[in-house]
């Protein structure tokens, strides 16, 4: 199987020769890059979200850590508009492959399927390669968008799968869980019991979804508001994680938390607003700090005894009122835009991402396991039209005599 590849994403390359990217930084699917914005749109992305310019660096050691543990991610940015496919080639470089699906937020997925919720759809991507199957002499995995469902602009955030198969997502903009619908937007399946009514008000800024054993088990939100827009009167210790089986405060006091992952006994989050990952000691309801990571931290998935972390730079240029502006000062640090790879063990940095140019937020990251070397399949190029696939229950017939 094979087609031409033709790019789908706007201009972007890496970034500048660096020691860093000598080991093999590599962009796929995309065309060289376009002028730089004017200056009076410095830090702002252009409205065409084809014409953004990004210049990634990553770790020395990030080819081979990820080749040899057989592992890709996918990291989304909905400001940019993109989903990268970050995994190593046969070269053994870094291989960045990326497509543009407008405010691409929640991603959970694995070798066979992704899940991404977007502006107004939830897409569904199944990869059409068999085992030991290539693409373009390259990729072992080609995801392919096979369905999207479109539910409007519900602010979606984190993604789950449940036991059954269903999805199951943070309505933000309703402040609710929800499901998929054959007729609506959305089902409504739970709400935190201090919201009054379902209603488009992003009162209390619901937006994290921990999973354990197919079912959604925790959430975070950034405080226990039941009014339009009340969180963002509470973010600097409102921040509550809350059992959705029992309707129990299971940790408060936090700071914007974001992106809680259940993992080895224990429930791991990113306490944003302090710029720490940790986890929460149910007894005393109270997070407790496991290291700390240089940026507004969003997007969490955890393997084996690694974190890849998500991190934004600030919104006009800093925290306002958030510990995490006092943290970066006291350590002499700059936020970053990017991913790094933490271990869990210590909380040392082992590998990292680092985005630069028209992006300077990440919102999810999933791992990707036993996927070396992943594409997928845009909207705006002729493979869509030109790459197709079958299965088939017909009896093969026999050669003519």
């Amino acid at each position: 199987m094979s087609t031409e590849k033709t790019p789908d994403a706007g201009p972007t390359q890496p970034g500048n020769a660096t020691p860093e990217l000598e080991t093999g930084l590599d962009t796929v699917g995309i065309e060289p890059p376009a002028a730089a914005p004017a200056a009076a749109n410095a830090g702002k992305p252009p409205r065409d979200l084809t014409k953004l310019k990004v210049e990634k660096g990553c770790s020395r050691g990030l080819a081979g850590w990820l080749g040899q543990h057989r592992l890709s991610l996918a990291i989304t940015s909905y400001q940019s508009g993109r989903i990268y496919l970050v995994g190593s080639d046969k070269q053994g470089r870094v291989s960045f492959f990326e497509r543009i699906f407008e405010r691409a937020m929640g991603v959970v997925g694995n070798a066979q399927r992704i899940y991404l919720g977007g502006l107004y759809q939830l897409w569904r991507f199944e990869n059409v390669l068999r085992p030991n199957e290539a693409i373009h002499g390259q990729f072992d995995k080609c995801y392919v968008p096979r369905n999207a469902q479109t539910i409007g602009d519900l602010d979606i955030h984190e993604l789950g799968i449940q036991a059954n198969g269903k999805v199951i997502f943070v309505n933000t903009k309703y402040s609710c869980l929800a499901e998929l619908s054959q007729t609506h937007s959305f089902k409504a399946v739970w709400k935190p019991k201090f919201i009054s009514k379902l209603a488009p008000e992003d009162r209390c800024h619901l937006n994290g979804l921990a999973m354990v054993e197919g079912r959604a088990k925790y959430v975070t939100a950034v405080c226990r508001s039941d009014s339009v827009d009340g969180w963002r009167d509470r973010r600097q210790d409102g921040g509550v994680v809350i059992d959705v089986e029992t309707d129990e405060i299971v940790c408060e006091g936090l700071s914007m938390p974001h992106s809680p992952r259940w993992h080895n006994g224990r429930l791991w989050l990113l306490n944003a607003g302090t710029g720490h990952l940790g986890w929460v000691d149910f007894e005393k309801k109270a997070f407790v700090p496991h290291t700390f990571v240089p940026g507004f931290a969003r997007g969490l998935s955890i393997i084996g005894n690694v974190a890849a972390v998500g991190l934004s730079k600030p919104r006009n240029q800093r925290f306002e009122g958030l510990q995490l502006d006092e943290e970066l000062k006291k350590r002499d640090a700059e936020p970053w835009c990017g991913v790094q790879i933490v271990s869990l063990a210590n909380g040392d940095v082992m590998n990292w991402i680092r985005f630069e140019g028209d992006i300077t937020e990440i919102f999810d990251i999933s791992f990707l396991p036993n996927v070396k070397n992943p594409m997928m399949i845009g909207l705006r190029t002729a493979e869509i039209r030109d790459l197709i696939t079958f299965e088939s229950e017909l009896a093969v017939e026999a050669p003519a005599a």
